[in-house]
């Protein structure tokens, strides 16, 4: 795959994932729940041809309005499943809304009059809410069979064996490999593609895994342009967001941190003075170590999940 149409950057990966979030913990409270609905939104999205992602001109709306569907479909389910008494489940109900937060009902005010339609469905005339929730389960069913896979990782593990622990360059020496990453991490501070594209092979290829739970590239990024304008968006200048030269699996990678909370691990495979390959792990799961101890998680690299 050689389209990088899709590549955001990182700050902006993130804002998505945290609106999706938002919108579910909004409809099925703050929880497991509201998390599993977004990962289910993101499954169907890459459950989706490479042919209809691009026809697809907003993503994130279209994600918007998925996780609505979702969230539509498994209100009537918990409402049917709780087992509360009436009293019960009202007073359950008003501790529910008493716990949304502004930052929460302000979701809802950034939302487009598209996506704002997803949660009333009364307003859409002629259709009963009972044949919409129906309809909601329906397509729900059909997006969860669908998009199971986990994401461009798990497919390029199984299908190349090119992942970071299955592919190792010991051509290069720890010294000259620094010297090549920190190179790297120079030209995409300063969005220099000359600088950036001289670094790489001409057939280095790039792999973004995010686990299902983000936004990325659905397929490997293959030849030197290519990899060079995915990088360059991805790590594209933001504010609270930084690029720090960090070990990781033995060898010197970018860590990107946004805020107070590493977003991302790029390792480098480097082969004669130049890059063949690069692994960037956005998986929030493979992350937690290094939220929760960045001295251990620098010492042992990537969590593997």
């Amino acid at each position: 795959m050689s389209d990088t149409g899709e590549t955001v950057p990182i700050a902006e990966l993130l804002d998505e994932r945290r609106h999706l979030l938002d919108i579910a913990s909004w409809m099925l409270g703050t929880g497991p729940e509201a998390e599993d609905a977004v990962t289910h939104a993101y499954r169907r999205w890459y459950g989706l041809t490479d042919a209809q992602r691009t026809r697809i001109t907003e993503p994130r709306t279209w994600l918007t309005r998925t996780t609505g569907t979702i969230c539509l479909a498994r209100l009537p389910l918990r409402k049917g499943s709780s087992g509360i008494a009436g009293g019960a489940a009202a007073e359950v109900d008003r501790a529910l809304t008493e716990e949304i937060s502004d930052v929460l009902r302000g979701a809802l005010d950034r939302l487009s009059p598209a996506e704002r339609a997803v949660f009333f469905p009364d307003d859409v005339p002629g259709v009963p809410q009972q044949a919409v929730a129906e309809t909601a389960i329906a397509e729900t069913a059909g997006a969860e069979t669908a998009g199971a896979s986990s994401g461009p990782w798990g497919e390029m593990a199984a299908g190349t064996g090119t992942g970071p622990r299955g592919h190792r360059t010991h051509a290069t020496t720890p010294r000259q490999h620094d010297r090549i990453v920190h190179a790297v991490r120079g030209a995409c501070a300063t969005l220099d593609a000359a600088r950036l594209e001289s670094l790489l092979t001409p057939d280095v290829s790039a792999y973004f895994d995010g686990g299902g739970k983000v936004r990325t590239l659905p397929g490997p990024v293959h030849g030197s342009r290519h990899v060079a304008r995915a990088l360059l968006t991805l790590l594209a200048p933001r504010p609270h967001t930084t690029l720090q030269l960090r070990p990781a699996n033995g060898r010197t990678a970018i860590v990107v941190r946004h805020r107070d909370r590493v977003a991302a691990v790029i390792s480098f495979g480097v082969t004669r003075g130049v890059v063949t390959r690069v692994w960037a792990v956005l998986n929030p799961d493979k992350l937690r170590s290094w939220n929760r101890d960045p001295a251990r998680a620098a010492e042992h690299g990537v969590q593997d999940v």
